[in-house]
Parts: C-alpha cells; sequence; structure tokens
C-alpha cells in the first residue's frame, strides 16, 4: 500500500496569515487538547484541510498530524416577537503530532 504524500503544496504567506481566527477556548477545548492532543481553531469560511494546515506549522512552528473540520450552523434567536439567526462559522480540529504543543499563554 502506498503511503500518503507528505509535500504539502506551497500557499502565499498572505492567505495562510487570514485562514485562522481565533483559537477556541472553551471547556471542550481544552479537554480536547489534554486527551487527544488537539487544538481547536475557528477559521476562515472558505479554508481548507491543506491551508489549515500549512498555516498552523507557519505561525506556531509545530508538526501537524491531521486536520478534522466542522461546519457550525448558527443559532436561531428571539427577541419578543422577531426572530433572527446567528451567522454559523467554520471551525478545524489540529491534531498535533506526539511531542508538539501550542501554548498560547506564552506566545502573546
Amino acid at each position: 500500500m502506498n503511503a500518503p504524500s507528505t509535500q504539502t503544496k506551497h500557499y502565499k504567506a498572505e492567505r495562510l496569515m487570514t485562514v485562522l481566527l481565533a483559537p477556541v477556548v472553551s471547556e471542550k477545548g481544552t479537554y480536547v487538547a489534554d486527551k487527544h492532543e488537539q487544538v481547536i481553531f475557528r477559521v476562515a469560511p472558505d479554508a481548507t484541510k491543506p491551508e489549515v494546515k500549512a498555516a498552523v506549522e507557519l505561525m506556531f512552528k509545530v508538526e501537524v498530524e491531521s486536520v478534522q473540520i466542522a461546519n457550525v450552523h448558527g443559532k436561531v434567536k428571539r427577541f419578543g416577537r422577531f426572530v433572527g439567526r446567528r451567522r454559523g462559522w467554520k471551525k478545524a480540529y489540529v491534531c498535533l503530532k506526539p511531542g508538539q504543543e501550542i501554548n498560547f499563554a506564552q506566545e502573546s
């Protein structure tokens, strides 16, 4: 069986800097980070898995094993008789290779 290609496409640095929007800091996010060595990011709506991988490797100088992406649907909210909807967004679960770590407290 052939191993998957380890070469990544070369993306422009300007594009990679706009792919990652923010880390998702939540109870579930910290649990996943501790248990599975993954980090959750809010990403651009048109971001792809290879772009997210390249962006994390460029910005944080770590090795990424895999990326899973999920679309989060916006909630329907009411205020009195007015009904509105929050905007949907995209998040990426980035699995780091063993021994790799991203510490957001030291980055700033």
